[in-house]
């Protein structure tokens, strides 16, 4: 190590200076000043082990919490991922004046679309429209639905605000109700999706492969 460098490291100040330092330096630095300095140092070393002794207890009190929250938000974490990674229910069974579950159900239904609902239902409405908005941001939605519909160009635009992007097409194709998901779960249901809970009605996973290749060229025919 040359001269320069030597110095160099000398002249590098400390970070902090430890109560020992503190000590070590009073007895070197004699001016009235440095010793009165090292003085009021030395006594708030002292305060500060006073303080961390008389109140360890709210520490550890602190600490402890701080762990309990911890494994709290760890159990939050896991119990939101079971419900994220939740099975598909494969069918229900709704009774007369069942409308609260029933609702819930399809609302959670559309919620797990990632991309696209498509909904075959003949009859629909503004209360439809008002299901159909619980969807994810990204996820667009196709109907199709007779042309007597009530439902209007003015609640397709209104809900396109909103809630883009919607499509209503037309067909007399079919007589029951079905909900794809992302093209990937296909459900069966016994009621318009406006009528849910007034009368009984059941709700189905259908587990036939290629019904929905089969349902959607149908439509398209």
């Amino acid at each position: 190590m040359g001269p320069q460098n030597a110095i160099s490291k000398i002249r590098s100040l400390p970070y902090v200076f430890t109560e020992q330092g503190v000590a070590m330096l009073a007895t070197i630095i004699k001016t009235d000043v440095a010793v009165e300095i090292s003085i009021k140092i030395m006594d708030a070393f002292v305060e500060m082990k006073h303080f961390l002794y008389n109140n360890s207890q709210i520490f550890e009190r602190l600490t402890n919490v701080e762990y309990k929250l911890l494994d709290h938000d760890k159990k939050f974490d896991e119990l939101f991922n079971q419900f994220q990674n939740r099975e598909i229910v494969e069918q229900k069974v709704f009774f007369d004046g069942q409308i609260y579950d029933a609702f819930s159900m399809i609302i959670d239904l559309i919620k797990r679309a990632e991309s696209e609902v498509i909904l075959i239902d003949n009859y629909v409405d503004i209360n439809t429209l008002n299901i159909l908005a619980k969807k994810n941001e990204s996820v667009e939605v196709e109907i199709y639905t007779k042309k007597e519909t009530v439902l209007t160009t003015k609640d397709i635009n209104k809900f396109n605000k909103q809630y883009p992007r919607l499509e209503v097409k037309y067909t007399d194709k079919f007589h029951d109700r079905f909900l794809i998901i992302d093209r990937k779960h296909i459900y069966h249901i016994g009621a318009s999706l406006k009528d849910l809970g007034k009368k009984c009605f059941g709700i189905t996973l259908i587990k036939y492969d290629g019904i929905i290749d089969d349902i959607l060229t149908k439509i398209e025919m």
